[in-house]
């Protein structure tokens, strides 16, 4: 090769007919660089090799429907004409150049300038010899001459915060050990079964007893985490966000890698490693998933290549005002492949069971969070974001077409039609929606002395009038024990044994309304203060008082009697499997209802005494003509109750009473909640 510029531009001329040689491979050439210390270095040429990316798949991805997306752009460490390297891929549309750059090549971008895949804005190169866990990113030369650093929006590993670079990484090698799990999904729906989760926040759940500041691993979550899980008989962890993201208070909310596991918990092989042991031991892995916005880093998403690729240009429709973040522009094809690919690409690699989608509201509405001015209203006039909603009608059905099993849930906060329905009914087509008007009512109504509950007595009723409208899930969240709500022991009222009533008391509610469950990590034991993402759970005052392990042992037995009773979970989304007994005593602050499955024989009837006072000789409305005994309940001595209540048969009066058609007198303990079933003889 001859050198035709000082700068180091080599070039060499080849006579046609070799080229046209078809026993002859014109591109199987190397360099010899000789370096001026004497060094010699072979090594293969990047350009030598042809491009790899198909015009289907780039056809695929402007059409906004290739969606295993992910196993094309990102770095991917690949074989060519027997030779090992990684091809590295990423849409950068508008931008004048791209190239690769890492230690590899000195950080310099004049070294591996990617190939331009035309009218698709995809680049290519493939860097023959480099190896996995090198560290990388994208040099982007923008239309005014710019030059920006980004990391790889399809990494699947990224360095350690502060560091912000990509690392080359395969998620294609665990071997997994939950096919009896796998099959189990198949041949189970999650609507007429059991379904009570644990939400946890990785870093926080627990911490290293002799480093308070270390996170514990994947792998030492799993031998700790799970065992607990599976003693607490929950069916389900949901965790907050373990995508890549840069500030730990953002609690993983503010995603900047969407397909990278964060590097804080260790690597990717040890998270594939912690859900096939949660599969292993009958425990589903629900994800936090974050399509709604993304952080405003330099180094992230936002201006990607010197224009708005990801996010709207328009701020009204691309900026977050209340989360400072950049907005999705759902109506972009590219960006809602990127989107849905990501959703199953974890279902995919990391064989994820179910995805909670935050803060749906904020996507579906162009005001939300906006005053008048600031937002710009749909095609016809209205506030509806029209291209989120399709986004969203599109991810779900797609997901469901290719995982079927999957849990797919809404935080939503609003009461727009159908989030949990098909969406050839108009819905949205999620399966499950969070029920955050039956969370706002509950803990508004055990906030109030129990003296003054009578007056508040819709705030207990309500929830049922609309119990049915979708597929709720229940949810006691970490959102409601931060920013100076207190925690939900600390919301109680009265002394500590009357908090602690309280709380079990409503923790009983809970399980026995209709409705799947979700109580955050914390709130089963008892923790007095308000939940704070940098420090372990307060595990010491298992040791420190009773209480707290007694009404550790309540969740158990409450997830025990939960699994073992079909009434409490067959007909969730049917108004069939649910009957007041009576809801109209507000000035006892009492009610009482009736559970049924599929089998109506075998139902359960809930007594729910909301006041610190004892009654005697209480009539309670019964179902069926049938004795009934004591079940379940709240005040028992084993949960740091009084076990006030001492007869457990109750024998049936046939006279109707409230809305029941037969009744019978019981003794009721303070702030207690009461479980019957029937006596078949």
């Amino acid at each position: 090769m001859e050198c035709i510029h000082r700068d180091g531009i080599f070039q060499i001329i080849l006579d046609i007919d070799q080229l046209a040689d078809p026993f002859l491979d014109p591109y199987a050439y190397q360099y010899e660089i000789h370096f001026q210390n004497g060094t010699v270095w072979r090594t293969n040429d990047p350009y030598r090799f042809p491009i790899q990316l198909g015009e289907q798949d780039r056809f695929l991805f402007n059409s906004g429907r290739n969606y295993k997306l992910y196993n094309h752009l990102g770095a991917h460490p690949v074989t060519l004409h027997n030779i090992s390297g990684i091809i590295f891929r990423v849409w950068a549309p508008n931008a004048q150049a791209v190239s690769v750059v890492g230690s590899f090549n000195s950080w310099d971008g004049r070294v591996n300038q990617m190939r331009s895949l035309g009218a698709s804005g995809i680049w290519e190169l493939f860097i023959p010899h480099l190896q996995e866990n090198e560290i990388y990113k994208f040099s982007i030369k923008t239309q005014e001459g710019h030059i920006l650093e980004k990391c790889d929006p399809f990494q699947f590993y990224g360095e350690l915060r502060p560091k912000t670079a990509s690392v080359v990484r395969s998620v294609n090698t665990f071997a997994w050990n939950d096919q009896q799990w796998q099959q189990t999904k198949k041949n189970t729906t999650p609507y007429d079964g059991p379904l009570s989760i644990y939400e946890i926040h990785p870093g926080s759940w627990q911490r290293d007893p002799n480093d308070p500041d270390r996170f514990l691993t994947y792998r030492e979550l799993a031998d700790s985490l799970i065992p607990y899980v599976k003693k607490l008989g929950f069916t389900h962890v949901e965790l907050m966000p373990v995508m890549e993201h840069p500030l730990d208070e953002s609690w993983g909310y503010q995603v900047t890698a969407p397909f990278s596991i964060t590097s804080r918990y260790g690597t990717p092989e040890e998270f594939m490693y912690f859900v096939d042991a949660c599969h292993q031991n009958d425990i589903g892995v629900i994800l936090d998933w974050v399509p709604a916005h993304f952080p405003k880093d330099s180094h992230s998403l936002g201006q990607f290549d010197g224009t708005a690729l990801y996010e709207h240009e328009d701020y009204r429709r691309g900026s977050h005002p209340e989360w400072g973040t950049y907005i999705y522009n759902y109506g972009r094809n590219e960006v809602s492949n990127y989107l849905i690919a990501n959703a199953l690409f974890w279902l995919d690699k990391y064989h994820i069971d179910g995805l909670r989608v935050d803060a749906v509201a904020s996507m579906i509405y162009l005001d939300y969070a906006r005053n008048d001015g600031e937002w710009l209203p749909n095609c016809y006039g209205g506030k509806e974001n029209l291209e989120a909603i399709e986004f969203l009608r599109h991810l779900n059905s797609i997901v469901y077409d290719i995982y079927p099993d999957t849990l797919l849930i809404a935080e939503e906060s609003t009461n727009f039609y159908g989030v949990s329905r098909a969406t050839n009914q108009g819905g949205l087509g999620f399966g499950f929606k969070w029920n955050m008007g039956w969370m706002n009512d509950i803990l508004h109504y055990f906030a109030k002395d129990p003296l003054y509950r009578k007056f508040h007595h819709n705030s207990l009723t309500f929830s049922i009038m609309y119990a049915f409208a979708e597929n709720f899930i229940l949810p006691l969240s970490h959102d409601e024990v931060v920013h100076g709500k207190k925690s939900l022991i600390d919301k109680m009222p009265g002394d500590e044994w009357q908090k602690f009533a309280n709380l079990r008391l409503l923790l009983l509610t809970m399980w026995m309304h209709p409705g799947k469950k979700l109580l955050f990590m914390g709130s089963e034991f008892g923790q007095w203060s308000e939940w704070y993402c940098k420090r372990s759970l307060d595990w010491h005052l298992l040791k420190e008082s009773a209480y707290h392990s007694q009404l550790q042992q309540f969740v158990a037995g409450l997830n025990t009697l939960y699994r073992a009773q079909p009434a409490l979970w067959q007909l969730d989304f049917s108004p069939e499997g649910f009957r007041w007994l009576d809801l109209e005593d507000r000035n006892n602050s009492i009610i009482s209802f009736a559970r049924y499955g599929k089998d109506r024989a075998n139902h359960l009837v809930g007594v729910f005494n909301y006041t610190p006072q004892s009654f005697s000789d209480y009539k309670v409305g019964l179902p069926d003509n049938c004795r009934y005994r004591k079940l379940f309940c709240s005040d028992n001595k084993m949960f740091g109750g009084s076990d006030a209540g001492e007869e457990t048969v109750y024998k049936p009066i046939d006279s109707p009473y409230a809305q029941a058609p037969y009744h019978t007198t019981m003794s009721l303990p303070p702030l207690s909640g009461l479980i019957l079933e029937p006596i078949r003889e």
